[in-house]
């Protein structure tokens, strides 16, 4: 790479900030993408890592592999720990990064509203290491519930809360209660079944809120049938690793709380000084620049648009599109061209609710049932980078599908076992 062109750096290789990397490919400038981890995360399959049903190695990718190609592109494996916008560097466990145009990508952690004791003692679902440990939590308790002669203990160790009603937590439960009722159930064949519980907790009075009324009511009728115990107006106040609290007092007596409650930028944001949201987003304007530095764009869950018509979700698609008008706005910054400004278009959204069942929200198109579901595991295999990990992730669900088992029910000891409370931000 000539080293007179203008350097671009991009920090995240999630969603967006490899989709900017791609979208700057053609342009005479030299890409530096920089991540704390050499590997881009298909996030949307986390659940599926925690339910035993795909080892973490199918949903993760090598940056490198993925960019070797790119001629104007290199990666640097560091974590970014300031940024000086004057100076135009930042600083990283690596060393200092001079830049001359910016795009901050650096995604989201979980957002825990300020429960110490959930961040303590409950499970995030935000990295691989927190996915593995999930699966680790739940397949231990039903090791130590074969071994447990007090019955209240082994209910407690049986019972599984997840907290959120949003696609997260709705694909949580309904996997969750599947490996537990069909799966384990044949595994553990001397426990009673009647002691197994998935509770999920829901802090509103619907779940899936950016779906149509039917569909919601179809995805609440769908998780009973598979048994998961679905309570509205059930807002978490404390989790002490041996019970969850409720407002209003009620408590229920569980080992292993999931946290699938909500997101918020990730801590780098709240280092930088500038303007945020609640959810520690930055604040840009329609060109997706920081208002006081047309030199930075912010993109995916750190960006906040405050001209939006609604708050946008912390999804790939905001993620990927505003990644692809922050490429074009550089190159016309480049000509010296007006600058493009960022509008959504929104895709729909789908939600599997386990084996054989999904919600689809497609424009005016709304659907349950077995057609979405197929549209679900279509829409994703396709989204995954990588021909070994679309063979990987297929096998993996024919063999579910067909025989009713998950491959990768293994009780990991290695450092992936984050344990509770850990957080990838």
């Amino acid at each position: 790479m000539s080293q007179d062109l203008p350097r671009v750096v991009i920090v995240g290789a999630g969603f967006g900030g490899l989709r900017a990397a791609r979208s700057l490919a053609r342009l005479p400038v030299r890409v530096t993408v920089i991540d704390r981890r050499n590997y881009h995360l298909f996030q949307p399959l986390l659940y599926q890592v925690a339910t035993a049903g795909l080892e973490p190695e199918s949903i993760a990718h090598p940056v490198r592999a993925i960019l070797r190609r790119q001629q104007n592109t290199e990666f640097r494996l560091a974590e970014v720990r300031a940024i000086d916008f004057i100076a135009r560097r930042l600083e990283t466990s690596s060393g200092e990064l001079p830049y001359d145009y910016l795009i901050l990508a650096m995604g989201s952690t979980t957002n825990y509203f300020g429960l110490e004791s959930v961040m303590r003692n409950g499970f995030g679902m935000k990295s691989l290491e927190q996915a593995v440990a999930i699966r680790n939590q739940v397949l231990r308790q039903f090791e130590l519930a074969i071994q447990d002669s007090d019955p209240e203990v082994r209910r407690a160790r049986l019972t599984f809360a997840v907290v959120g009603g949003g696609p997260t937590g709705v694909e949580m439960s309904g996997m969750l209660s599947e490996l537990t009722l069909v799966v384990l159930a044949k595994d553990y064949s001397q426990l009673d079944l009647d002691d197994v519980r998935v509770i999920l907790l829901e802090a509103t009075d619907r779940l899936l809120t950016d779906f149509p009324k039917r569909l919601q009511l179809a995805t609440s009728a769908e998780l009973r049938r598979k048994h998961v115990e679905v309570r509205f107006d059930a807002k978490v106040t404390h989790f002490d690793g041996e019970k969850v609290q409720l407002e209003g007092g009620e408590s229920i007596p569980t080992r292993t709380v999931i946290w699938a409650a909500g997101a918020r930028a990730a801590p780098l944001a709240d280092r930088l000084r500038l303007a945020q949201d609640r959810l520690g987003r930055i604040r840009v304007a329609e060109t997706l620049q920081l208002p006081e530095n047309e030199r930075v764009f912010v993109i995916g869950d750190v960006a906040d648009v405050p001209a939006a018509a609604y708050p946008l979700p912390m999804m790939a698609p905001v993620a990927i599109q505003q990644a692809e008008v922050a490429a074009r706005n550089i190159a016309r910054l480049l000509q010296n061209r007006p600058l493009e400004r960022f509008a959504y278009r929104d895709p729909g959204s789908l939600a599997t609710i386990g084996r054989g069942s999904a919600v689809a929200r497609l424009g005016r198109f709304h659907f349950h049932g077995f057609l979405a579901w197929v549209l679900w595991l279509v829409v994703h295999l396709v989204q995954l980078i990588g021909f070994r990990n679309r063979l990987l992730v297929l096998v993996n669900w024919a063999w579910d599908y067909l025989f009713y088992e998950r491959a990768v029910r293994l009780i990991s000891t290695d450092d992936r076992d984050a344990g509770p409370g850990s957080s990838p931000g």
